[in-house]
């Protein structure tokens, strides 16, 4: 029996699933989403602030030749240069990254990681020397078997061409979970949590994270690559949570 055949029956034996809603994906199907919930992610579209990415209301674009800024980023500029993120955490994304992060799904690193490409992709150019995945802490890591930030910039190195430099930002130590912590808290949860290595000296680093939040741990994740040397920094996430209300 050819390999196609022995897909084909195993598919309708044992079809595959959809990691979000269980609806049977189509036979020889890849990616661990089904296209209803691929097309219901809610993409971020432009005007985005220039800075933080966050989206930005029609009514705040900025004049010509000047730069959009949303008023965070104009009265209190964060560590980072700039910041990205493909989608909103909300819906069809959210479980995704949810199957993705605690229940293990590692397939879903690729279609995230296309995401990332569809929306972010000009960032993924020649003017950034390495990719590097927001740490966790090797307790952590052990327990969940793998690093989701990791895997994401994984896949988008090797779309890309770029080099994907997991030794140069590490854990410290562990933190609180962030999720019920205010965005105070969880500045100082995560301060001095990082060290960087001397290679990211003078190199233009792209932090890779599955989910934007306040930014604080991409924020300080920044302090620590800026303090070693690094001569500019980006984020690019996979999903941003549009309304903080912590």
């Amino acid at each position: 029996m050819s390999l196609s055949w022995a897909t084909a029956a195993l598919d309708l034996l044992y079809p595959s699933l959809c990691a979000v809603c269980d609806a049977t994906l189509g036979a020889g199907r890849r990616d661990p989403l089904c296209v209803a919930c691929w097309r219901g992610i809610e993409r971020i579209d432009e005007p985005r602030c220039e800075t933080c990415g966050g989206p930005l209301p029609s009514f705040d674009r900025a004049p010509a030749g000047a730069s959009p800024r949303c008023p965070p980023c104009t009265n209190a500029p964060p560590p980072f240069d700039y910041a990205r993120a493909a989608g909103v955490y909300a819906g069809p994304l959210r479980d995704a990254l949810h199957a993705f992060k605690f229940d293990g799904t590692r397939a879903l690193a690729r279609p995230l990681g296309d995401l990332v490409i569809e929306r972010c992709g000009g960032l993924l150019g020649p003017h950034v020397d390495a990719l590097v995945g927001v740490p966790l802490t090797r307790a952590r890591e052990r327990e969940r078997g793998f690093n989701q930030a990791a895997l994401l910039a994984a896949h988008l190195g090797a779309a890309s061409g770029l080099p994907h430099k997991p030794r140069w930002l590490a854990r410290r130590h562990g933190t609180r979970p962030q999720t019920e912590l205010t965005a105070e808290e969880r500045r100082a949860n995560v301060a001095g949590a990082f060290r960087a290595s001397r290679r990211v000296a003078g190199a233009h680093v792209l932090l890779v994270d599955d989910i934007f939040t306040t930014g604080a741990t991409a924020g300080e994740c920044a302090r620590t690559l800026r303090a070693a040397g690094a001569r500019a920094i980006g984020v690019v996430a996979v999903a941003r949570v549009l309304a903080v209300t912590l």
